[in-house]
């Protein structure tokens, strides 16, 4: 994608996106529960697309933390699962961002092709894959949460392996609680890490300490289904290559549905053991 189509925006930006959602009838895949299950369903995916060479992505990986920490409990707020997914885009402003990828830069894409956006930009948060928002725009981001559909989250049951010292494999199992239809949908699996600092001497951000949470350092596939009931048991194994700094105390597994277009149909979130 060319440079003139991306976009470092704050929230008070003249000609800045505004909040926009996916339509309804581009939803292709269907949760099997009534509305008031649907009401007091589970979890709702929050994922910000960020980068430490954006000047304003700081203020929005700040407001995010804040989010995924609970510091906007009490608020009508339904639980969240928030990931944060750095772009690459940005590298060339004059500092590499050490999480960026170019698999965070494809999941953007999508995203904006899905949501029929114009630009690529940071900060963005886009919630259950069918609404989005700037990501530093607190008020836009709680509308924007508080609005989104819920789906029950899935039962998965998850154990952790190390095959080797620089590689994580985790197993999966359980049921999705969303009913799949012939479209089909992904069941996605991210290892996110929390509690990162970066001393940022160059480009935009030169001369600052920036905190990251929620960075994801891999998205995975576990398995691709298609034509199944709420209450089918599906299983499958994902496995993460590890980095020289890796504590499992600071690292989490979040598992998601992930309809064909790209809508979010429940979530599940697993904190890795101490002793991995």
């Amino acid at each position: 994608m060319p440079r003139r189509l991306f976009a470092c925006f704050g929230k008070s930006s003249g000609g800045s996106p505004t909040a926009t959602s996916v339509p309804a009838s581009s939803v292709n895949t269907t949760a099997d529960l009534s509305s008031e299950e649907q009401r007091r369903g589970g979890a709702v995916l929050v994922e910000l697309f960020s980068s430490q060479g954006c000047a304003t992505s700081p203020e929005a990986e700040l407001l995010l933390s804040r989010l995924g920490r609970g510091d906007f409990n009490g608020s009508d707020l339904p639980p969240v699962v928030v990931l944060a997914h750095h772009v690459d885009y940005w590298d060339y402003m004059g500092w590499k961002d050490p999480f960026g990828s170019s698999q965070s830069t494809v999941r953007q894409k999508a995203y904006v092709e899905a949501l029929r956006l114009d630009t690529m930009f940071t900060p963005q948060v886009v919630v259950q894959g069918m609404a989005q928002c700037i990501g530093n725009d607190e008020n836009a981001l709680l509308h924007t949460i508080r609005d989104a559909p819920r789906f029950p989250a899935p039962t998965m049951q998850a154990t952790f392996k190390r095959p080797t010292s620089d590689s994580l494999e985790v197993s999966l199992t359980g049921a999705l609680r969303t009913k799949v239809d012939s479209h089909g949908a992904n069941v996605m699996v991210a290892l996110y890490e929390n509690g990162l600092v970066t001393d940022c001497p160059k480009g935009e951000n030169r001369g600052r300490v920036l905190s990251n949470d929620f960075v994801v350092r891999k998205l995975e596939k576990l398995c691709a289904v298609k034509d199944i009931s709420a209450k089918k048991t599906v299983s499958g194994t994902v496995n993460f290559p590890l980095w020289d700094t890796f504590n499992p105390t600071k690292c989490s597994v979040a598992v998601f549905v992930q309809s064909s277009s790209h809508q979010i149909f429940g979530s599940q979130n697993f904190q890795l053991p101490d002793n991995i």
